[in-house]
C-alpha cells in the first residue's frame, strides 16, 4: 500500500522530471482560472456600477409618487380624471403608512434666475430640508437649507454645480444674493454634480433648490407636483400598496388603477437590473468554465502521455502490490498539483491585472459626471470560491480519466511494455 507521502513525492517527482510540459500545462491552467476570475470580477463590477447610478440619483428605499390621470371608473367618477397631490396629503401618508422615514413635498417650476447681468431659465424645485438624505444630494460647499429656514420662510437657495458655474463662474457664491423671478434669495450652498444624460439645457445640475415654504412666492403651494419619502426595511410591496389605499380614498380612484398615482420606487427597478445582472454574471461564468475547459482538455492529454510513458513504472508498482487505488490516486495527484499550481498563478494574475487596468469606461461615455458608474474589476471572495470550485472541478475530471486509465492497466502486460 503506497503511502499519502509516497504519493504526493511521487507526482512531485513527475512534475519536475517533466519541468517544460508540466511548465506549458501549469499556463494552460492559469490562463483558463485567470479568465474566469476577471470574468466574473467584471461582472461584480458591472453589479456595483449599476448600484452606484442608482445611488447617485437617490437612496434605496427612496419612492416618488405623482398623480395621474385614472383610467377605471371608481364611486361614480368616470376614466379620465386628473388625479392632483396637495400638501395635506403629506400627513395622510405620514398617517397611515407607519414604514415612511422621511417625507417631501416637491413643486417644481421654470423661472428666470439672474445674477450680475447674467439670467438663464432653470428650474426651481421647492421641497422640505429632507430632501437630501431622500435623493442623496451632497453639499460639497456651505450647506442645505434647514427646518429652521422653513420655519422662518428663509429666502435662501441651494445651487447646482452647472448653475453656480454658470451664475458665478469661479467666484464664491456663498453668501451672494441671486434673483429668482426678481425675488432675491440668498446663496448658502452648492451642490457636488451629479450624472446627468442627455442635453444640457435640461440637466439635474442647473436645478436650483428653494425651501417648499417659500415656493409660495411663485404659486399655490396648496397643490404639489409629486411627493418624495424613504421608508424603513426592504418591503417596498405593501409600501406601495399603503400609499395607492391612503391616497385613492382621499382622491377616489381605485387603488389597482396604475395610471391614476404613478408610484416610483427605486428599489424595486434596482432588483430588475439586479436578475440581469446575475444573469450575466452566470453566463460570463459559462463562458470562463469553456475557456478553463480548454485547458482541462491539455491537461488530460498531457497526463494520457504520462500515463503511456509510465507503463512499466506502472507495471512494476503493481508487481510490488500496489493497488488499482494507489495508482489512481497517485496520477490524480499529479493532475491536482499541476492545477494547484495554475490555479494560484492564475488568480494572482487576475489580481494583478484587475489592479492594473482600474476603471473601465461605462456611464462616463453616456453621461456627464458618470464617472461613479464606471466598472472597476472587482475580485470579490464569492468571485475567488466561485472560481476555485469551477478549477477543481475542471482538473478532477481532466486527472481523472488517464487516473483511470493507469489503474486499469494489467501489471503482466505492463511489464512487457517497451
Amino acid at each position: 500500500m503506497i503511502l499519502a507521502k509516497d504519493v504526493f513525492s511521487e507526482a512531485y517527482g513527475a512534475i519536475r522530471q517533466n519541468r517544460r510540459r508540466s511548465a506549458i500545462t501549469v499556463l494552460g491552467m492559469a490562463w483558463g482560472i485567470a479568465t474566469v476570475v476577471l470574468l466574473l470580477a467584471y461582472g461584480t463590477g458591472f453589479s456595483t456600477a449599476i448600484i452606484s447610478i442608482f445611488r447617485a440619483y437617490a437612496s434605496m428605499q427612496s419612492v416618488g409618487v405623482v398623480g395621474g390621470r385614472t383610467s377605471m371608473q371608481a364611486g361614480g367618477n368616470k376614466a379620465g380624471a386628473n388625479i392632483r397631490l396637495t400638501n395635506d396629503d403629506i400627513e395622510r401618508v405620514v398617517a397611515n403608512v407607519p414604514q415612511v422615514i422621511r417625507i417631501t413635498p416637491a413643486s417644481f417650476l421654470d423661472l428666470p434666475v439672474s445674477y450680475e447681468g447674467r439670467s438663464y431659465t432653470w428650474t426651481v424645485a421647492g421641497s422640505n430640508a429632507v430632501l437630501p438624505e431622500i435623493q442623496n444630494l451632497q453639499v460639497t460647499v456651505g450647506r442645505f437649507y434647514s427646518a429652521e429656514d422653513m420655519q422662518l420662510r428663509a429666502r435662501v437657495c441651494v445651487l447646482g454645480s452647472e448653475s453656480k458655474e454658470k451664475l458665478f463662474s469661479g467666484r464664491y457664491a456663498l453668501g451672494e444674493k441671486i434673483r429668482i423671478n426678481g425675488i432675491p434669495y440668498e446663496v448658502v450652498g452648492v451642490l457636488k454634480p451629479r450624472p446627468q444624460e442627455g442635453g444640457a439645457q435640461n440637466s439635474i445640475n442647473r436645478v436650483v433648490y428653494i425651501p417648499f415654504s417659500t415656493m409660495s412666492d411663485f404659486r399655490d403651494t396648496h397643490y404639489i407636483d409629486m411627493i418624495w419619502l424613504d421608508f424603513l426595511g426592504s418591503d417596498y410591496h405593501t409600501v406601495e400598496r399603503s400609499l395607492r389605499n391612503t391616497l385613492a380614498l382621499q382622491h377616489n380612484f381605485r387603488p389597482d388603477d396604475q395610471r391614476a398615482l404613478r408610484v416610483f420606487i427605486l428599489m424595486e427597478q434596482l432588483s430588475r437590473f439586479g436578475i440581469i445582472s446575475l444573469a450575466l454574471q452566470v453566463l460570463l461564468a459559462f463562458i470562463g468554465t469553456l475557456t478553463l475547459g480548454i485547458g482541462g482538455v491539455g491537461l488530460m492529454n498531457i497526463m494520457l502521455v504520462s500515463v503511456t510513458q509510465r507503463t512499466r513504472e506502472i507495471g512494476v508498482e503493481k508487481a510490488m502490490g500496489a493497488r488499482r487505488f494507489d495508482i489512481l490516486v497517485q496520477f490524480l495527484c499529479e493532475a491536482l498539483a499541476i492545477t494547484f499550481v495554475g490555479g494560484l498563478l492564475g488568480i494572482v494574475f487576475a489580481y494583478v491585472v484587475s489592479f492594473s487596468v482600474g476603471n473601465l469606461t461605462f456611464y462616463s461615455a453616456l453621461a456627464q459626471h458618470g464617472e461613479v458608474g464606471d466598472i472597476r474589476l472587482i475580485i470579490s471572495p464569492t468571485s475567488v470560491l466561485v472560481s476555485t470550485v469551477i478549477l477543481a472541478l475542471v482538473g478532477l475530471v481532466s486527472g481523472m480519466i488517464p487516473a483511470i486509465r493507469a489503474s486499469r492497466l494489467d501489471p503482466i502486460e505492463a511489464l512487457r511494455y517497451e
